[in-house]
Parts: C-alpha cells; sequence; structure tokens
C-alpha cells in the first residue's frame, strides 16, 4: 500500500470529482503496469493506494516518486513530502503522517514572518511541501526545514510571469473556471501541485491579482497572488 503525500479534504460531490480525478491520474501513471489498485482515503484525508500484481513494487515507486508517500516512521536527515496545515509566529505545521513544525528560521525563503512567507510565495494550505526531518525536540515535537529542491522551486515561483496558486479544486476544474471568466489567453497553464493545489501561470502582460479577482468569485477556494 502507497499512502499519497496529497489530500482529499473537500466533501460531497466535490470529493466524488476528486477521487475520479485521482482514479484517472492513476490510471496513466500505471496503465501499462501488470497490477490491479484500489483506492480509499483515509480518516487524515491522504488518499491509500493498496496494489498487487507482478509490477506491484514498481507501482509503488512510480506513485511514491509522482505524489510522495506518508510513511510510518520519518528517519532525519531525508527528504519527505508534508501538506502545509497550519502557520504562526514560530513557523510552518505540516503534516506527514504526523505533525512537523518548520521553524521561522528554518524556513529559508528570505526576510518577514511565516504569514507574509505563505502570501507572497503563494502558500496555499493544504499545498505539498518538501521537508528535510531533522528530529525530535524533547518534548516530542518532530521538527524539520524546507528542502533546498522546495526552496529552489518557491523561488523560481518569484522571478516568473506571475501565478495564481489554489487549492480545493481539481486542475480540470481551475482550468475550466479560467475558460468561464473569459480568461483562457491570460494564462499559459494550470500547473498541477497537489490533488486540489494548483498553480496558474500568467502570461508576461497578465496581471495576477487581477486574474485572482476575476476567478474568485466562481471558486469556493483560497487562492494567493504571486507578483514577480
Amino acid at each position: 500500500m502507497v499512502v499519497l503525500a496529497t489530500k482529499c479534504y473537500v466533501e460531497g460531490e466535490a470529493r466524488e470529482r476528486t477521487l475520479d480525478s485521482l482514479e484517472s491520474l492513476l490510471a496513466d501513471d500505471l496503465g501499462e503496469l501488470d497490477v490491479t489498485y484500489d483506492v480509499g482515503v483515509r480518516d487524515d484525508d491522504f488518499p491509500s493506494v493498496t496494489i498487487s500484481g507482478d509490477d506491484a513494487t514498481v507501482a509503488r515507486n512510480v506513485l511514491a516518486d509522482r505524489w510522495g508517500a506518508i510513511t510510518p516512521h520519518l528517519e532525519a536527515g531525508d527528504e519527505y513530502i508534508g501538506t502545509l496545515e497550519a502557520w504562526d509566529d514560530e513557523g510552518f505545521v505540516l503534516d506527514a503522517g504526523r505533525t512537523v513544525r518548520i521553524p521561522t528560521d528554518s524556513i529559508g525563503l528570505g526576510q518577514g514572518t511565516p504569514a507574509q512567507l505563505r502570501t507572497r510565495f503563494g502558500l496555499v494550505q493544504h499545498l505539498p511541501i518538501r521537508f528535510v526531518y531533522e528530529g525530535d525536540t524533547d518534548d516530542g515535537t518532530a521538527v524539520g526545514r524546507l528542502a533546498d529542491a522546495e526552496r529552489d522551486r518557491l523561488f523560481a515561483w518569484t522571478r516568473g510571469e506571475g501565478r495564481v496558486t489554489v487549492n480545493s479544486a481539481t486542475r480540470a476544474e481551475v482550468r475550466a473556471t479560467v475558460n468561464r471568466a473569459g480568461h483562457a489567453e491570460d494564462i499559459v497553464t494550470v500547473e498541477r501541485l497537489g490533488l486540489l493545489e494548483q498553480s496558474i501561470v500568467c502570461r508576461e502582460e497578465t496581471d495576477p491579482p487581477g486574474l485572482l479577482a476575476s476567478i474568485g468569485q466562481y471558486l469556493p477556494s483560497e487562492l494567493l497572488a504571486i507578483v514577480p
């Protein structure tokens, strides 16, 4: 079984659409392998994929590489993926199957409070984020730092043409919303960041805050604009 490091936290019809989307993505990832699989969602909203067949080991590795995997044990110095659950003056709080705190001085994204950095870099809630686990404190709190590759990715976002990050919506839903709002020609693509977290990549002449204001009325989501 592989527990994917991305969450399905919506309910009702939105949950059904999200799981249908996940099934389609899994079919693309595993369609050429000799496996069968079943998809479920744990109580903590992480999807689990139970795999059997001759290529089961390969399939588990494919999914872990594509989505990241939630594991029961963290090894100090290793890199993992957790979802952004909260932030306060002390840093970020990630869910990696257990709570992991990223202290402010371990974020590594420049000056500002965690809340300011979250807004500046478009870190919507539940966004999958790579981190390096550094160990537990005396009171049992897991701590880590943002992975170098994660910092590089986020800095690259601020050097591009601008973006709008979105949660609580599949990639297909975001693309349809952009089209509905009449902005199909104003974007380059919608990049999948997680199952329900997307990044709308703007064209050079597109104003990210303006795009956010235009599409926000159609999406019951958190949206953050990244302005280069």
